[in-house]
């Protein structure tokens, strides 16, 4: 087992249940990308927003696979009291992945926000509840999972690495085994435990957390051929 700081399983099980053996021929691989899990998993707080998505995965997989494409899912953040130029500093790195990156399609869900009214943790004779902003990200992670599956029946792909946490994505995961020759691998942002239901349906998993590779993943700044600087608060 390859004991980089990715924790990258280099070994591959065998898609009968047979031995494990190790994968030198080229492979054509396609990487999707939960954005919000990403973010909030290991950039959120960090000085390594300005990411570099090739880049990342080219150091974190072997040399044999061939990155294609690198489905990027998200949604369109809102501006807030305390943050409101949140939208703008997404919106440059958006633009900036699609100048640098043309292997980068970016997928958008929607990131709508209501008010909703909730109970009170520590509730109080005079105030049980209290009004509250609620924001869910919406559609990602059907985007993603229709993506992943839809690349599998074209046959686009030789092996998918899945970039998130969540547990949703495990029922797409379990089809796209069911095609002979396909391999799927599990990238999970941050230390959390990997989901048990993921790495169920996975042939080899890695962490993203290095931060001296998360340094060495960033854009440059700024993109070449364009006016797109790092955001100044990143």
């Amino acid at each position: 087992m390859d004991n980089s700081p990715w924790g990258f399983d280099r070994r591959v099980r065998g898609l009968s249940g047979g031995p494990v053996f190790i994968l030198e021929l080229p492979v054509r691989t396609y990487v999707y990308v939960d954005g919000f899990n990403l973010y909030y998993g290991v950039l959120k707080g960090s000085p390594y927003k300005w990411l570099d998505l090739l880049k990342l995965f080219q150091i974190a997989l072997q040399p044999h696979h061939h990155i294609l494409a690198i489905k990027f899912f998200t949604a369109h953040v809102s501006a807030t009291p305390a943050d409101p130029s949140k939208p703008q500093r997404q919106d440059t790195y958006l633009r900036a992945l699609q100048h640098y990156r043309p292997e980068v399609e970016i997928h958008l869900g929607h990131f709508p926000s209501h008010n909703v009214r909730l109970p009170l943790a520590a509730p109080t004779a005079r105030q049980r509840t209290a009004e509250v902003v609620k924001t869910e990200e919406k559609a990602s992670d059907v985007n993603l999972a229709v993506h992943l599956l839809n690349d599998c029946w074209l046959d686009a792909y030789d092996c998918a690495l899945v970039v998130t946490n969540d547990s949703d994505i495990a029922e797409a995961m379990r089809l796209v085994k069911q095609h002979d020759g396909k391999l799927i691998g599990l990238a999970t942002p941050g230390s959390r435990h990997p989901s048990r239901q993921l790495m169920s349906h996975a042939d080899f998993s890695l962490r993203i957390r290095n931060k001296t590779i998360l340094r060495q993943s960033q854009l440059p700044d700024p993109i070449p051929g364009t006016t797109i600087h790092k955001p100044v608060a990143w």
